[in-house]
């Protein structure tokens, strides 16, 4: 069976389990990438001479396995496994496997080297078979973990990772997936990190291109270059050192240029200068424009970046908001920049994206082809568009997609998102690029009325303002107001009837057939297309082709977009994809329309922590889960079972009543330690036969009776519901044998890819509704009583309350 992403996910996430309590993140890290590093390469290259990994004998992942159990098992991973690597492939891996502070020391250390290996050897994770091809299952693993090492190391151990979401935008703006591509296309990161934003543009070019990064940090430039070999990029050249002191690509006594460039430097680095004097720097980056602050180096990595690119060179950059407006020696740097046409766009990000930091962050783009002809800065404030991920804020692929959008229509519809900015606007403002100057991107406050509150109605702008809910359904105003006096509305129906109206009015019934239809109309075609999917398709390219055809196919409605945002359409896609569907395209690609079943065997750690006996769970089937198949071949069975399972239900809250009802003092369970069939029987024939005048005891007695009769049921229903469920169950697993190719497709594409969308798509209708009945409910509600009315009333309240202090004998003054 082919590797599902959420299964290698998880089992990764279970190595590193091995490790925690004895370092943190940023250590554990090493030890985790390094295994999985290792056994990729083992599982791709071991035994291929002329591989591009070479795995030298007695140092692949079999020989580690058979190193488990030694007492010297740390010293000999080191010296026979990590060491021979190293020295056959240019490889740096600092990750000590027998350091005892780290991983305990003697049995300690052995059972936890071998614990980690042995999640490697699940064959789950056999890579032997994995593709080289665009959709890179490991590369994505190894970002998986990044990211989450990245979450879990803190503030000052974040900067080895940029967000993949960020890398994303930065290469799309770079404009390096239009260009004509090759080898000799270049591409360079001076403070490269793990490499995630290097591969990032480098993926996103059509044809392969040169890679060169450079990392301040040993260990990190050895997890780079691993990275790089992980994505198919083991030609990539990763050095190691100081970039601003000690640059390690020169053209004689030069830089070496690129043709672009991608940068997150760490942020407002004080102590950038160490190492060289930049008053006279040899690679005259700070000519003409003056040298950056001593304990602000951002402009400091931006000029080097520009030094570095060729005359028709493209960068972008990340560094903190203050570079856009600081001032000193910052604000002659920035002046200069504006002026020399080299900024092309600014774009604003949201806050709390940064695992080095929590401050909002802006990507710089320097166009030098453009620079001479430049009459503006194209200027976009993303900051609001993210989700919550845990302690840190997401961009989610519509907030990406917009921002990608923007920059290369150079929309300016939307002012408060967008707007090209002259020069001449700039210099007016003294240079200070701070994008609030330019953009107003925070939400219009709610304007209060007061002739409103003193008169009463409700205001006709606010009304208007949902102009693009009438643009669609005309006569719906009407149908929810009338005229009250000039400027002013009333609500015609109650507060409560408000949905029922909406949803009702015949023009909004006609807009929700037309949106249903909409939808409809993309989903055939595509289910057609992807009922012809044969193994071997790339998954990352069809939700790339199904993805951007939806977003069109919403963005050429101006019905649909005027209530719909076609991006939160395309979101509903992107979430299912990296939730389901991308698993089961994976599965499609390796397997083709084959429905396999599998036995779940859950394994739990033992009393002495060594893993104890497997026990079977029963069965599952990924690509075709049972509940699917049931639901389509077996309705029936599933109907009666679900009928039983409810007269259970029924049956035990009878149950759970009587023993609420009568379980006080003096009642019939009163005194029960556990009340089940045992303790029921043993006072009943503690009772006896009741005398007939002994009303209480026959009262206690009735109780008894009625709850074992209630349970007796409960026991035939349960027998009953298990002897159907074990026959649905053999029926379902019995059925996927026979299963065919055209079968699978009607079950997986018709009635489990597009049921979940339609459903996502169509909540977008029931957004609309809810949107604009809130909005109707707020607005009635707060004009719903005038300030008079309100005052006569808090008199009334008043006097009542002097009337009942009256009667108790107090006078409130």
């Amino acid at each position: 069976m082919p590797i599902k992403k959420s299964d290698l996910y998880s089992k990764l996430w279970a190595s590193c389990d091995e490790l925690r309590g004895g370092m943190d993140a940023s250590q554990y890290k090493d030890y985790v990438l390094v295994m999985l590093f290792i056994k990729y390469i083992s599982d791709k290259y071991a035994g291929q001479p002329y591989a591009p990994i070479q795995i030298p004998a007695g140092a692949s992942f079999a020989d580690m396995v058979a190193l488990k159990g030694r007492s010297d098992i740390g010293d000999q991973i080191n010296k026979k496994i990590i060491k021979p690597l190293e020295d056959a492939n240019r490889l740096r891996i600092k990750a000590d496997f027998n350091d005892d502070a780290l991983l305990g020391a003697d049995k300690e250390k052995v059972e936890r080297l071998g614990n980690l290996i042995g999640i490697f050897e699940s064959k789950d994770l056999d890579f032997s078979k994995h593709r080289a091809d665009g959709d890179d299952l490991l590369g994505d693993a190894y970002e998986y973990l990044m990211r989450h090492f990245a979450t879990e190391s803190g503030k000052s151990k974040g900067q080895f990772y940029t967000p993949a979401e960020v890398s994303r935008v930065m290469a799309q703006v770079l404009g390096i997936a239009q260009a004509q591509t090759s080898l000799e296309t270049t591409v360079y990161d001076p403070t490269c990190g793990s490499g995630s934003l290097l591969l990032k543009v480098a993926e996103a070019a059509k044809n392969q291109v040169s890679v060169y990064g450079q990392e301040k940090e040993e260990v990190t430039s050895g997890l780079a270059y691993m990275n790089m070999i992980l994505h198919h990029n083991a030609g990539a050249v990763i050095e190691q050192g100081n970039t601003l002191a000690d640059p390690k690509f020169r053209d004689g006594g030069q830089l070496k240029t690129f043709d672009y460039v991608v940068a997150n430097p760490p942020f407002s680095d004080k102590r950038w200068s160490t190492g060289f004097s930049p008053e006279a720097d040899e690679f005259g980056r700070f000519e003409g424009y003056g040298v950056p602050p001593a304990k602000q180096g951002d402009y400091a990595y931006l000029l080097h970046i520009i030094r570095s690119l060729k005359q028709n060179g493209r960068g972008a950059c990340i560094l903190p908001h203050g570079v856009l407006f600081r001032g000193n020696a910052e604000a002659e740097i920035r002046k200069s920049l504006v002026r020399r046409g080299l900024i092309q766009t600014i774009i604003g990000l949201p806050a709390n994206l940064f695992y080095g930091t929590g401050i909002p962050a802006c990507i710089i783009v320097i166009d030098k082809a453009g620079a001479a002809a430049r009459k503006g800065i194209y200027m976009i404030d993303a900051s609001q568009g993210f989700i919550k991920d845990g302690p840190k804020n997401r961009l989610r692929e519509r907030d990406l997609h917009r921002i990608v959008d923007a920059f290369n229509t150079l929309d300016d519809s939307n002012p408060r998102y967008a707007r090209m900015v002259g020069l001449d606007e700039i210099e007016n403002n003294d240079f200070n690029l701070n994008l609030p100057r330019y953009i107003d991107s925070s939400t219009p406050e709610d304007q209060q009325d007061i002739d409103a509150h003193l008169n009463g109605g409700i205001p006709e702008a606010d009304v208007q303002a949902l102009g693009h809910y009438w643009a669609v359904c005309p006569q719906l105003q009407a149908a929810l107001f009338q005229p009250r006096r000039t400027g002013y509305l009333d609500l015609i129906v109650t507060p409560a009837a408000i949905k029922s109206t909406i949803h009702q009015h015949p023009e909004f019934q006609v807009f929700t057939q037309a949106m249903n239809g909409h939808f409809d109309a993309w989903r055939a075609p595509v289910a057609q297309r992807l009922k012809r999917l044969t193994p071997g398709f790339h998954p990352k390219e069809l939700i790339q082709e199904l993805a951007e055809g939806l977003l069109a196919h919403y963005k050429h409605q101006p019905t649909a977009e005027a209530l719909i945002d076609p991006y939160a359409v395309y979101q509903h896609l992107m979430d299912y994809w990296a939730a389901s569907m991308q698993d089961d395209a994976y599965l499609i690609a390796e397997d083709g329309w084959v429905a396999q079943t599998y036995r779940v065997l859950e394994t739990k750690k033992g009393k002495d922590g060594k893993p104890g006996k497997a026990v079977d769970k029963g069965w599952a089937s990924d690509l075709v889960p049972k509940a699917l198949l049931v639901q389509h071949y077996y309705a029936a069975e599933q109907a009666e079972l679900d009928k039983l399972a409810a007269d259970l239900d029924s049956v035990q809250a009878a149950q759970a009543e009587l023993e609420e009802e009568h379980g006080g003092e003096d009642a019939a369970f009163n005194g029960f330690d556990k009340i089940n069939d045992k303790e029921v029987k043993s006072r009943l024939k503690e009772i006896g036969r009741v005398v007939e005048d002994d009303e209480d005891t026959a009262a206690e007695l009735a109780v008894l009776k009625r709850w074992l009769a209630l349970s007796d049921q409960a026991s035939v229903l349960k027998k009953r519901i298990k002897k159907l469920d074990a026959e649905l169950d053999a029926k379902a697993y019995a059925c996927y044998p026979g299963l065919t190719a055209a079968e699978v497709q009607a079950l997986v594409v018709d009635l489990k890819w597009m049921t979940a969308l339609s459903q996502a798509v169509y909540g977008e209708l029931d957004r609309v509704s809810q949107a604009l009945t809130s909005r109707v409910k707020d607005l009635a509600e707060r004009y719903g009583q005038t300030l008079p009315q309100l005052a006569q009333q808090a008199d009334e309240m008043a006097a009542r309350v002097a009337g009942h202090l009256a009667k108790m004998g107090f006078a409130w003054k």
